[in-house]
């Protein structure tokens, strides 16, 4: 028993060997030793016994038996030699009663490294065993800026907190994201049986990431594991039997196949135009009826961004009026987004706009469970394959109102009310900044934030005297207030000046002419595994600015020239010489920053006063938006 097994260990290892030799790598153990930081460098910490896994354990701490094994721990040395015998003395030891003498190993950025006991480790893996004992000595390097580095730091506040060694991240920032979606608070230890049933659900996860073939993906398993607990909810998951898992793996493959790219989201900055009329394609086509759903946060009537959608769904059914049938479902929430997902379902609706970020994920567990039913979902730089994302470039807009802004200003001062510290909104703050700086060179915008705990808006507005300030961008039904665009305070009282438009109606028009026509099975590319967001502008309508009566008609026509300029994309608000309020951004005065620059950004200009509030400055209520599209300013 103990010579076969020795033998088929032996050509797995030769086997190993040559592939390793045509690759060109070193085809025996890695060694510690040739590549341990300088003394001085590193600092040694005892972990005392520890539960190795045996997937990480990768080589030897010296040269000594190195060149006994190939790179995966099997050997190949001749079945004569007297290595050979204390292998397969080991093997049936093993197979006998179990290996229960601890092995000595260094650990080093999560990898480790034998120091005594390297056959047992050979022998386990040549088993399948999942893990060895070990008294293992970690190797800890200085900080660096190396991306891996500061994973392996992240690692180590995280195993201060719950000492699990078996998974590991690709991303920065995953350790912190685990503690989260586990539903543990910052710094919170983790007991006992959490521990043991995290191991649990891991494993079970595992089996079926493997079997479906996930060696293959270029992401760690754990990449996949902690993607997979943010979709469904780690509780949720841990109640699935085994075929359940299996299922929802199979189903979420695209999503881990979307982890592999660098750039998880491909930005659709145009529609797809339209060839025929419609009366055209409908002669032509059969077209199935489109039952369309909004899911709405809010209501239309306590709500701007909810009111500008329903203008929208309420554009669609003047629009189409044969074509299309339009349901509204208000008052979502994290707690019932799952139940008024199924319920539009139920109801027969093949289209769902759910139009505000949060919904997110509750998006693509609907799409994924119902591949039939398209889902969009209103937010930015969002990357989950199975939905779409789309959004509107409001920083245009935000530049021409600042331009107005900059021109209206007595005193040079203004004032921009902003809401969330989420993707889009530092670019609308920034390019509200830039275009009164253009107008206006001594030009300052006070920032203030609306989400922020405990602040008093109306007050610092009257101490700062700002003679324009920037609100919410529209009026709300049910509230009398002025108090939205750009205004200035006249004997107390707003006067408008010009608010921004966000005409989704166009957006919406413009994507059902791409369903109906079947343009929208274009922006799929099989070969790319990409997000898609569409992400339209002043050129394609769905952003404008609307001029008050108040405003002189020099700067109505300067405002028209600008925007002429932004929809032709002669200009971008974003584009030469750029200071931030730490330095400067960009120095080439023909440059102009990318869309997933803009997209990302996450500075202030140098003419904002103010800054990026954290999250935990930040009311309870911005908690959702924030963990799903904040810009995450340590």
């Amino acid at each position: 028993m103990g010579k076969e097994d020795y033998s088929k260990a032996f050509k797995l290892g030769k086997k190993d060997y040559q592939t390793r030799m045509l690759r060109g790598e070193k085809p025996t153990l890695q060694v510690l030793d040739d590549f341990m930081p300088e003394k001085g460098s590193y600092s040694e910490e005892s972990l005392g016994l520890v539960q190795i896994p045996i997937d990480q354990i990768v080589g030897t701490k010296t040269v000594g038996r190195s060149s006994s094994f190939a790179g995966n721990f099997m050997p190949i040395l001749r079945e004569s030699t007297e290595f050979a015998a204390k292998w397969i003395s080991l093997s049936i030891s093993h197979v006998e009663q179990g290996i229960r003498e601890p092995i000595k190993a260094y650990e080093y950025m999560n990898r480790f490294y034998v120091e005594e006991g390297n056959k047992r480790v050979s022998v386990m893996k040549y088993f399948g065993a999942v893990s060895i004992p070990g008294n293992v000595t970690r190797v800890i390097p200085k900080r660096t800026e190396d991306k891996e580095n500061k994973i392996y730091y992240e690692f180590l506040d995280f195993y201060q907190l719950a000492p699990i060694n078996y998974i590991w991240f690709s991303k920065e920032g995953s350790f912190k994201k685990l503690q989260e979606a586990v539903g543990k608070k910052a710094g919170e230890v983790w007991r006992e049986e959490e521990l043991l049933q995290f191991s649990s659900i891991y494993t079970r996860f595992i089996a079926e990431y493997q079997a479906k073939g996930g060696g293959k993906l270029e992401i760690t398993p754990g990449d996949a594991f902690l993607s997979f607990i943010t979709l469904y909810g780690y509780d949720d998951i841990s109640h699935k039997t085994t075929k359940e898992m299996q299922k929802l793996v199979a189903n979420s493959w695209e999503e881990f196949q979307l982890l592999q790219q660098e750039v998880e989201v491909e930005l659709k900055m145009k529609p797809n135009q339209k060839k025929k009329p419609l009366l055209s394609i409908l002669n032509n086509f059969k077209i199935k009826k489109l039952n369309i759903a909004f899911i709405y946060e809010k209501t239309p009537g306590t709500s701007a961004w909810t009111y500008a959608h329903e203008l929208g769904r309420l554009h669609l059914e003047q629009r189409f009026p044969e074509e299309v049938q339009t349901a509204a479902y208000e008052n979502g929430t994290q707690e019932n987004i799952d139940e008024l997902l199924q319920e539009a379902i139920d109801a027969g609706c093949n289209l769902i706009f759910t139009t505000t970020p949060p919904f997110a994920q509750a998006s693509v567990k609907a799409a994924i469970a119902n591949p039939g039913v398209r889902i969009l979902n209103c937010s930015l730089n969002t990357s989950h394959r199975y939905i779409r994302t789309y959004y509107s470039r409001m920083h245009e807009a935000k530049f021409l109102m600042g331009a107005i802004a900059g021109a209206m200003a007595e005193n040079n001062r203004l004032t921009y009310i902003a809401d969330y510290p989420i993707y889009g909104s530092i670019a609308n703050i920034n390019a509200f900044a830039l275009g009164a700086k253009m107008i206006n060179p001594r030009a300052r915008v006070y920032l203030e934030w609306s989400a922020k705990k405990e602040i008093g808006i109306e007050e610092k507005i009257r101490e700062m005297a700002s003679s324009c300030i920037s609100g919410r961008d529209m009026a709300i039904p049910e509230e009398a207030s002025r108090f939205f665009g750009i205004y200035h305070m006249e004997d107390g009282r707003p006067r408008n000046l010009a608010m921004p438009l966000w005409h989704w109606g166009k957006f919406y028009e413009q994507l059902i002419w791409a369903i109906l026509e079947g343009t929208w099975k274009y922006d799929d590319n099989p070969s790319v595994t990409k997000a898609i967001n569409y992400w339209w502008g002043m050129s394609e309508g769905v952003i404008d600015v609307i001029c008050s009566k108040y405003l002189p008609i020099g700067t109505k026509r300067l405002v028209e020239l600008l925007k002429g300029t932004i929809c032709s994309e002669v200009f971008n608000p974003f584009s030469g010489i750029l200071y931030s309020q730490t330095g400067i951004v960009t120095e080439d005065p023909n440059q102009s920053l990318s869309p997933e620059e803009i997209m990302k950004m996450d500075w202030l200009a140098e003419n904002v006063i103010g800054s990026i509030p954290k999250q935990e400055e930040l009311k309870e209520q911005a908690a959702p938006i924030i963990k799903q599209q904040g810009v995450k300013k340590e």
